[in-house]
């Protein structure tokens, strides 16, 4: 019997990276019943963009006008991300779901514009893995291949 490694590493990443969002999910189920929580943390951001920023225009055109909104899509949408990717289901689909998120996380708060993105556990170690998996296009197997 023969171990496909290269499937099983990238299975190993997809199951890290759905753990990783359906445990940050898990942390803004509060959100569901609490938009405040969430335009808190956007206000801040906002006070700590600088004027004619990509963040701050973001910010006060599309996150905040759609906090309600964002309040309640974005726990459902990484718990869903992180199910499916835990599971193998949709792989793809849940991939690009949880790097668009990831990505307006990161516009929004200006850390996508900053040295630290590059080297905080929340940039690049998230959003490479996760926009692979989006761009592979196949379900990977939990199992061993013969």
């Amino acid at each position: 019997m023969t171990i496909d490694r290269q499937g099983t590493g990238l299975t190993i990443i997809r199951v890290c990276l759905g753990v990783f969002f359906l445990f940050e999910g898990i942390g803004k189920l509060p959100w569901l019943l609490n938009s405040g929580i969430l335009a808190g943390q956007l206000h801040g951001w906002l006070s700590d963009a600088a004027v004619g920023s990509i963040s701050r225009w973001y910010l006060e055109h599309l996150a905040i006008p759609g906090t309600s909104v964002f309040a309640r899509l974005v726990p459902l949408g990484e718990l869903a991300a992180g199910i499916s990717l835990i599971v193998g289901f949709w792989t793809p689909l849940a991939a690009f779901l949880a790097f668009a998120m990831v990505m307006n996380i990161h516009v929004a708060s200006g850390a996508l514009f900053k040295y630290g993105f590059l080297t905080n556990g929340y940039g690049l170690p998230v959003v490479g893995p996760t926009l692979g998996l989006a761009i592979g296009g196949v379900r990977l197997p939990l199992s061993l291949r013969r």
